[in-house]
């Protein structure tokens, strides 16, 4: 049998530096490594986020497009990558995301490469997009899913959406977290831990719903809270973070990257907060799940399918007040336990690189 060339775009690329995607990639390319998959590996990058372009990584060769992969850039960035995959005849082209989908029509015409999206979560949706990068994200999932040969959701809800949306089935394939209790724990110096407390770690978003938890927990003493995300990237996360900063039992931390310091924040939080109310299944949901802790999120069908109805769900500021004056730690444990036998049958990075190769046609092993 020919090897196949395989081109993954759409990231930034690897090493994975941050970002569920570049996770993701770096944990198929180990996996392709680690199992000395015969297929040639590709994996696109932005040379503006690596200052020392690396020919290889493990067993993927890499190749460079002089653009952003985020922003206003990520839409030229993915339409080079998929006109040069193209170029470059690759059999089998993986994009994740929907940035560059407004080229798959001019891919599918002239080349006969296999092409499988990720179209991520419904990136329209979100608030923080202005009116017409809501249309051109539509029109992307719409071209994506119309002029992709497989669509990958990672979400069931998700692929409920695509199914009642557009009339096609899709592959439910989540992200793995355990890498986040994999890692060896780092001090985190300079913050001294409460020793009972909750923890989150998100993007400071209006749709995060960062507002309703900082209040949530601002009203009571019992339960402190740790939370870190990027406050200073925003009015909203900077105002949040000066009307509380005075509330000792509120800990609102900057971002923290280190996955060994993230491990010793989640290893020693009593409880997991989870405030997403949109995308699909969110990497750290996932990555909290693997610790064992009770997770109270808020009730969305996303958290939902991510959790199999089975964490504690909380649907406004009001609701999340009254779980935290009533603890019941009996059922917390419960909780905790379920949340961790989830995460090892569905979120290892084993699970998820071994259903994507399986898509991919490349798992002969």
């Amino acid at each position: 049998m020919k090897n196949k060339k395989v081109a993954i775009l759409g990231t930034v690329g690897v090493p994975a530096n941050y970002g569920g995607f570049e996770t993701l990639v770096e944990n198929l390319v180990r996996y392709h490594d680690e199992r000395s998959l015969p297929d040639d590996l590709t994996v696109y990058c932005s040379s503006k986020s690596y200052s020392q372009r690396q020919e290889n990584y493990m067993s993927a060769k890499l190749k460079y497009v002089a653009l952003h992969a985020n922003g206003a850039q990520s839409i030229p960035y993915d339409i080079w990558g998929l006109l040069s995959a193209m170029w470059h005849r690759a059999d089998v082209i993986l994009q994740l995301g929907v940035s560059g989908a407004i080229a798959l029509p001019l891919v599918r015409l002239i080349s006969r490469a296999k092409v499988i999206s990720n179209i991520d979560g419904i990136e329209w949706r979100r608030d923080k997009w202005s009116p017409f990068a809501k249309w051109f994200l539509r029109f992307s999932e719409k071209l994506a899913v119309r002029f992709s040969h497989e669509v990958i959701a990672d979400n069931a809800a998700i692929a409920d959406y695509i199914k009642q949306t557009y009339g096609v089935d899709s592959h439910v394939i989540a992200y793995g977290g355990d890498h986040a209790v994999n890692m060896d724990a780092v001090p985190v110096d300079g913050y001294p831990l409460p020793e009972e407390y909750a923890f989150s770690v998100c993007r400071i978003e209006p749709e995060n719903n960062v507002h309703l938890i900082v209040e949530a927990f601002a009203s009571q003493s019992r339960w402190p809270l740790v939370m870190v995300g990027n406050w200073k990237g925003s009015d909203y996360g900077r105002s949040l973070q000066v009307q509380y900063q005075d509330l000792g039992h509120l800990h609102l931390l900057d971002p923290i990257y280190d996955i060994g310091k993230l491990k010793t924040l989640r290893s020693h939080a009593s409880i997991y907060v989870h405030g997403h109310s949109a995308g699909g299944t969110n990497p750290s949901l996932v990555e909290a799940m693997h610790f064992g802790r009770p997770v109270i999120a808020f009730d969305c069908s996303f958290n939902r399918a991510t959790t199999e109805d089975r964490a504690i769900y909380f649907d406004s500021m009001y609701a999340l007040q009254e779980l935290l004056r009533t603890p019941n730690m009996a059922e917390k444990e419960i909780v905790g336990a379920a949340m961790k036998e989830i995460a090892m049958r569905r979120y290892t990075w084993a699970i998820v690189a071994e259903q994507y190769f399986k898509l991919l046609q490349l798992n002969r092993v």
